[in-house]
């Protein structure tokens, strides 16, 4: 009962924000005249835009399927434009669940009562999204912890139940993607069931606050000795899958310019530091923060770490493997040089197009959508646009986006946002170009052979004792192997040597025999 409920709830949004109407460009044109005409007559939204029916659509339809809207918005390869920009304003701004059913959930997780482990806890969450809320504590030091006393930190909450909420609306998105993928025409292109499923990793993942330490605790490591960006401390004593604690960050939104300029902040500085930070983590690490939206991103105004960038939230992140870095940094190398050609021939020997593609096909049409973006100045040029225009592109040519790609694009327009409301005159390309230098040197020049060759070095050093006595078994095996060689062909020449005797003896014995016959013959007959 409680499922057809909310079957009759979402038809319901459906019809309000008038999606039905949208359906007629994906769905078979006589099932739209049957069934879904009907529908979008008298809808109250059919003049508005449709992203922003579809936005409102999602937050009346809850958390669930607020956070779809807002992992769909990096798939800009399958998306309309005016759609994924409006996804991307999806807030995950929720109610907060009791100040009792937190601290019970906390209580159970640590397994001992709040007062134990802290010296203060502010019930009322600071902040409260669709998967978790966080409050704000002081944690006692102990016997075994006496570093923790006075420890200011944050307690994030995973929402009772949410499992069981998020399980119901993935089995009808999984059975709306089928159903879209059946009787649409483009439903192949789309591939709403792979969206689906994607998703459905996502969101399970950001389920796990254990995973979440563990990229915040990875990303803290990467930065260890950072003088652009902070990362909190986490304490895995107090960690379990649905309750985290993190050392407390102080500092303000960097969404908050005035208050920022006001401080002395160096605004224009800080774009450069936070473009540094996200291409660092891209391309030297592979391993990247993938939610990096300013409520995600405060500035410290501490005398000691003043102006240095702090980031929260680790739900999500993204990895790059050496193949993915190595044709990201050429393609971006290879475009601002005008070399479509290359661009190109890097989308075929990626493997993601058909091998059968002509390169001089697929050369005219990245410049037809890279040139025009040389009529403006370097400052101009997003790379994130650009990065997204090659994915559409090629979507021409049955590309198979990887999704690691459209998760770097999607928080790539992400930074390149913030860094432009930060410094207007923001140069990307003069601030990314060293970076990607610098990697390509270390990937091909002597001091990337030499990095790699200190990374293969234990293993060599442990084998290298063994290097004589496996050359010493091989030489034997190779002269046993020699002898039984020679053994067989010993045997094979004996053996054809007594079929030769053994086959002379048959014919002396024949001759003989012959003869006798012949002087019996003659003796009686002559």
């Amino acid at each position: 009962m409680q499922r057809l409920n909310r079957i009759f709830r979402i038809v319901y949004i459906l019809w309000r924000y008038d999606l039905f109407g949208l359906l007629r460009q994906v769905i078979k044109p006589g099932l739209y005249q049957i069934v879904i005409t009907p529908l979008s007559l008298f809808s109250p939204a059919r003049d508005q835009a449709r992203g922003e029916r579809i936005r409102l659509a999602l937050e009346s339809l809850g958390p669930v399927f607020i956070k779809f809207g807002q992992v769909l918005s990096t798939r800009r390869d399958l998306l309309p434009e005016d759609i994924a920009n409006e996804l991307a304003k999806l807030q995950d701004e929720v109610p907060p669940f009791s100040n009792e059913l937190s601290r019970d959930i906390i209580e159970k997780a640590l397994g001992v009562p709040i007062p134990a482990i802290f010296k203060s806890f502010d019930a009322t969450p600071i902040a409260s999204a669709s998967i978790a809320q966080v409050h704000f504590g002081v944690l006692k030091g102990s016997e075994k912890n006496p570093e923790w006393e006075e420890k200011h930190v944050a307690i994030k909450v995973l929402r009772p139940d949410i499992l069981g909420v998020i399980e119901s609306d993935l089995a009808l998105m999984h059975s709306l993607a089928g159903i879209v993928e059946k009787f649409s025409d483009d439903g192949k292109r789309l591939k709403p069931r792979e969206v689906v499923a994607g998703f459905d990793t996502t969101i399970h993942d950001e389920l796990d606050l254990l995973r979440e330490a563990s990229n915040c605790s990875q990303l803290r490591r990467n930065f260890a000795g950072s003088n652009k960006i902070m990362i909190p401390e986490v304490y895995w004593d107090l960690c379990s899958v649905n309750v985290m604690v993190m050392e407390r960050m102080y500092g303000i939104s960097i969404a908050r310019l005035d208050d920022l300029k006001a401080a002395g902040v160096d605004l224009r500085m800080l774009a450069v530091d936070g473009v540094e930070v996200f291409f660092t983590q891209a391309f030297s690490h592979g391993f990247f923060h993938a939610d990096m939206h300013p409520g995600n991103i405060m500035v410290s105004l501490a005398p000691e770490t003043f102006g240095r960038l702090i980031s929260l939230d680790f739900g999500i992140v993204g990895t790059l493997s050496e193949m993915d870095k190595n044709y990201l940094v050429q393609n971006f190398l290879a475009f601002f040089n005008r070399d479509y050609h290359r661009v190109a021939a890097l989308h075929i020997e990626s493997g993601w197009v058909p091998p059968e593609t002509k390169v001089e096909e697929l050369e005219g049409a990245v410049r037809a959508v890279c040139e025009p973006y040389f009529d403006r100045p370097l400052k101009e040029i997003s790379l994130g646009i650009v990065l997204m225009r090659l994915f559409q592109t090629s979507r021409r040519f049955k590309v198979e986006i990887q999704p690691q790609l459209t998760l770097l694009q999607k928080t790539l327009l992400n930074v390149e946002g913030l860094g432009r409301q930060l410094d207007p005159d923001l140069d990307l390309w003069k601030t990314v170009k060293p970076i990607m230098q610098t990697w390509m040197n270390q990937q091909v020049g002597f001091g990337g052979f030499w990095e790699k060759l200190k990374i293969e070095a234990p293993q060599w050093a442990q084998k290298l004792p063994t290097i004589p006595r496996l050359l010493t078994t091989l030489l034997e095996s190779e002269i046993q192997a020699k002898k039984d060689n020679q053994l067989e062909e010993i045997k094979f020449l004996l053996k054809k040597q007594n079929c030769n005797k053994n086959s002379a003896g048959i014919f002396t014995m024949g001759l003989i025999l012959g003869g006798a016959l012949i002087w019996t013959f003659l003796r009686f007959h002559g």
